[in-house]
């Protein structure tokens, strides 16, 4: 029961009376699906003569009050086109009832959709104009629900400036007319409990303009699920009712500091990762049975997914994202990604989200003038449009929308329990002239160049997610030199956990490329990442951007004969391992794939029946399992303290050698790395104490690929100063290769 009335007892159809009975333009504004409120007129009124009921059901040809008390039902006279009233003079207030409609088909009975009251309240409209309604996911969208007793689904869609909002589905024959929405108008919100509607159904809104038009549907913003492409339509889905079995690994999240734990990222697109027999997607299912098996046993600490928000372009990657709130349904549904993420938790592994607040498609039916006119994006097209990939801009000095997308970010990690977002393209977002020629830019009132409003916005995501998922990181995708990236808000930074170190990548890269007999002329990209790998919290990634569109695959990167290029390759994953930072590998990298990757194809797993391919991936195996075990190489990757040039000048011999420490108690790791062929013998490097240094780690051995040449297990230090340090040793740098030396007796 709903609205409850007082029965007076012996109800009749009353005569037509002009103070009750609108007029027919009223009505006709309805049957058109035209009226602005809906809810003034259809369902029960309380009037001077009596409570009068209209309903709006087209196809029927007569349609009956079912009062909820037993009592007899009520007939309502047709006006036509399946609109129906009645003047109940008898009752005076509001009653539970049920409708029952009629035609030469048959007749079905339903609760009506417009005797119930609004579920949002003043709060919703309060927070969400003021921009500070952090769980919008919980109040728009579809939501099944039990309301006044009744199931339904309550929808609801921000649309400030449309006449009529309604939501059209197979529930409804995707008739515009059956669920107009009740607009409300202190925030533009329009809701809308439809009764009798389950979880599964498939939905949009129907939207007319402020200046008449019928708008092409919309999916939902903050729709939980989505059509598989190229169907685009939402689909009515529980957001939150998934039981976790994760609570141990978030409680282990929560304690210590991200920047002094180990952080191994393997970095997947789940649809080209592995496909079925028939080139299928694998479902969530199945790519927990498979995926988060094979990266543990890796040893990596960390899934990266590319976005998995639903997308419309599968050649997007993921990076042009219309529905937000829902994992694409190319691999299932939302339940099979949250176990996805549960099975991951319960191996011990992170999943970390790519998020995409830069920038957003254009596409009809998604977010792009969204109620006839620019809502989500900015509309000046100098801050609204996006030159480089021809998609919209946010408006991010709109209130609603930075809600709107910081409710977004919270929603993954609270509805989905993910670790931590790595945010796209924020040098997009920092800059008003990115990408953008003379002219084609709007500066601030000052001339500046930086986009305040974005800068704000990304300081407030980051403020909340550290505040609300203690232990939860993000990551910033940024390539230029702002200051400050990964420095808290409160100390004038932009407050993210980490940022990808795009420098470190792009010269390192560059210097493998080279010959080996040239390297000595261009050692300082080597080495002019120390200059500032502490002026951040730095991930070291090798990410999907270096492996596509020309640019080659790692091993085809390399130099040299086949060989020499897993023994590059191994040199460099060695050096990259001992550098200060966290580390970022893209699939496949992991065992040298030699195509670039295209993401129609699954990866070519067969590689790993060479030995040179497994070699690889062993090294990888036992690089990840030292990055986790020995706290001199993840403690203090942030900070200076953990780090001391040994050899950074020998030029001629293409050799550097450093350092990584821990804590006092946590003895150092040495790395040494020759990339030249020709190996160095009775090659003297300083050591921080005297004693018997163990090779931990050699990338030449056999076991990987390698040639086998090393130090017979370690090296005898002495108290012979050397580099600054107060002992040292010589020792065999073997070709094209990096080896760890760590203290034995500490």
């Amino acid at each position: 029961m709903w609205w409850f009335g007082r029965k007076s007892g012996g109800d009749k159809q009353a005569a037509a009376s002009p103070q009750w009975r609108i007029g027919d333009g009223t009505v006709q504004a309805l049957l058109a699906a035209r009226h602005a409120d809906p809810f003034a007129v259809l369902g029960p009124h309380e009037t001077p003569d009596g409570l009068v009921i209209r309903a709006l059901v087209p196809d029927a040809e007569s349609v009956t009050v079912v009062p909820g008390d037993g009592s007899g039902d009520i007939s309502l006279l047709s006006r036509g086109g399946g609109f129906f009233e009645g003047l109940i003079k008898q009752r005076m207030s509001r009653f539970p009832y049920r409708l029952r409609a009629a035609n030469t088909g048959g007749q079905w009975e339903f609760v009506d959709p417009y005797a119930l009251p609004p579920v949002l309240g003043a709060t919703d409209d309060y927070l969400f104009v003021e921009g500070t309604h952090c769980q919008l996911y919980e109040r728009l969208g579809a939501h099944p629900m039990q309301f006044e007793g009744i199931d339904g689904v309550h929808f609801a869609v921000w649309a400030p400036r449309a006449q009529r909002v309604s939501v059209v589905g197979d529930f409804n024959a995707w008739d515009g007319r059956r669920h107009q929405m009740r607009k409300r108008i202190d925030s533009g919100l329009w809701e809308i409990f439809a009764p009798g509607v389950e979880e599964g159904a498939i939905y949009k809104y129907e939207i007319i303009s402020n200046d008449g038009r019928l708008l092409p549907l919309k999916a939902d913003p903050v729709g939980f699920s989505g059509e598989l492409r190229p169907s685009t339509a939402s689909i009515v889905a529980h957001a939150g009712s998934f039981v976790w079995t994760d609570a141990d690994f978030l409680d282990r999240r929560r304690s210590g500091d991200p920047r002094r734990k180990p952080m191994t990222i393997y970095e997947v697109h789940l649809g080209s990762w592995m496909r079925g027999d028939n080139g299928q997607f694998l479902s969530y299912d199945e790519l927990a049975r498979q995926l988060i098996p094979y990266v543990s046993d890796l040893g990596f600490t960390h899934i990266e997914l590319l976005p998995i928000s639903e997308h419309p372009l599968d050649a997007s990657w993921g990076y042009e994202p219309i529905g937000l709130f829902a994992p694409t349904r190319r691999f299932g549904d939302p339940a099979g990604f949250a176990r996805f993420v549960d099975k991951a938790h319960v191996a011990g592994l992170g999943v970390i989200l790519d998020w995409v607040p830069a920038h957003f498609p254009t596409d009809i039916h998604g977010l792009a003038q969204f109620d006839g006119k620019p809502l989500y994006e900015h509309a000046d097209p100098r801050l609204g449009f996006h030159p480089d990939w021809n998609t919209a801009i946010y408006d991010f000095g709109r209130r609603e929308v930075t809600a709107f997308l910081a409710a977004n970010a919270l929603f993954w990690l609270d509805r989905y329990h993910v670790d931590g977002l790595r945010v796209d393209a924020v040098a997009s977002m920092l800059y008003l002239d990115y990408s953008r020629k003379p002219g084609e830019w709007l500066p601030n009132f000052d001339g500046g160049n930086d986009n305040r409003d974005a800068v704000a916005f990304l300081k407030r995501v980051n403020e909340l997610v550290y505040a609300t998922h203690p232990g939860a990181v993000t990551i910033a995708e940024e390539s230029t030199a702002w200051p400050g990236v990964s420095m808290p808000t409160h100390a004038g930074g932009l407050g993210f956990g980490f940022k990808w170190n795009l420098g470190f990548m792009h010269d390192t890269l560059d210097y493998m490329a080279l010959e080996p007999v040239h390297r000595k002329w261009h050692h300082d990209r080597l080495t002019f990442g120390l200059l500032y790998a502490f002026s951040e919290n730095f991930v070291l990634p090798l990410s999907h951007d270096e492996v596509v569109h020309g640019k080659a695959s790692l091993i085809n990167k390399m130099p040299g004969d086949d060989w020499q290029k897993f023994a590059n390759l191994r040199a460099y994953y060695g050096f990259m391992w001992a550098h200060p930072g966290k580390k970022l590998l893209f699939m496949g990298q992991e065992f040298a794939q030699r195509r670039e990757w295209n993401e129609d194809c699954p990866l070519d797993f067969h590689l790993l029946e060479f030995p040179l391919h497994k070699g690889i991936q062993l090294l990888v195996r036992d690089l990840n399992r030292l990055h986790q075990t020995q706290p001199a190489l993840h403690a203090r990757d942030c900070e200076p303290e953990g780090f001391r040039w040994i050899v950074a000048d020998d030029s001629d011999q293409s050799v550097v050698a450093f350092a990584r420490y821990g804590e006092p108690q946590d003895p150092p790791v040495v790395m040494a790395a020759n990339f030249t062929p020709v190996p160095r013998h009775g090659y003297r490097i300083g050591l921080p104490w005297p004693g018997w240094w163990r090779e931990i780690l050699n990338t030449d051995a056999e076991i990987y690929g390698g040639s086998g040449i090393g130090n017979l297990g370690g090296v005898t230090a002495n108290d012979i100063p050397s580099h600054g340090l107060p002992a040292s040793a010589e020792v065999t740098l073997p070709p094209l290769a990096a080896i760890y030396f760590q203290l034995a007796d500490q």
